[in-house]
């Protein structure tokens, strides 16, 4: 059995809490990216920058806090790769919003708006979830319903491919899809993995 001071900072949670409450405002904001004329998109994307910003931040901040404490709520490393986890979500639709901004994309195929909805559920089920870290056998619905969330999304993404390779596209628009295609299931990922690295707090902490 494991014994380990219970300490009263808060500060990680806090952090924790305030990164995946920015990965659901990224995640909305998406939504709206995509559902967005070509014309209005640029604004939306350069918000969204300052989403990934704000997210590189709260990771800093979290890692500058793992370096100065000396009774961490649970393993340091494993506060490290839930910071790195979290930032990836807000990292690959960054990514995925400039590409399509980069590429021109007027229009996004049949599936991509209901890869966002996954993704939005994914955020919200995330941000309600981040603050039970505080009593983590209360997570375990959390990593089940993500598990299911990321599950559709990978048939979501499969479908979406099959749709580019029909031979409905050209080559070229082909390929500038599947960048953002692929993006938007490396967030999916992304979530999962999160969910895992709050999975094994559940277990060293129980």
């Amino acid at each position: 059995m494991r014994l380990r001071a219970a300490p009263r900072d808060t500060r990680f949670y806090d952090l924790l809490t305030a990164a995946a409450e920015n990965i659901a405002a990224a995640m909305t904001l998406l939504d709206g990216f995509v559902q967005a004329d070509g014309a209005d998109r640029e604004p939306l994307a350069r918000e969204m920058r300052r989403l990934e910003h704000v997210g590189d931040d709260h990771t800093h901040a979290l890692i500058e806090l793992i370096d100065v404490t000396f009774v961490t709520p649970f393993d340091r490393e494993d506060i490290y790769r839930l910071a790195v986890r979290l930032d990836d979500v807000v990292d690959a639709v960054d990514e995925v919003v400039d590409l399509a901004v980069l590429y021109s994309c007027t229009q996004f195929p049949p599936g991509v708006a209901e890869q966002v909805e996954l993704l939005k559920k994914a955020a919200e089920l995330t941000a309600e979830a981040m603050p039970k870290l505080r009593t983590p056998k209360d997570l375990v619905p959390y990593w089940q319903q993500i598990s299911e969330v990321e599950n559709a999304a990978d048939q979501v993404h499969r479908r979406l491919l099959s749709l580019l390779f029909s031979g409905e596209y050209e080559p070229l628009t082909v390929m500038k899809l599947k960048d953002i295609v692929d993006g938007l299931e490396e967030a999916a990922d992304a979530f999962e993995h999160a969910a895992d690295v709050m999975h094994t707090i559940a277990v060293k902490e129980s």
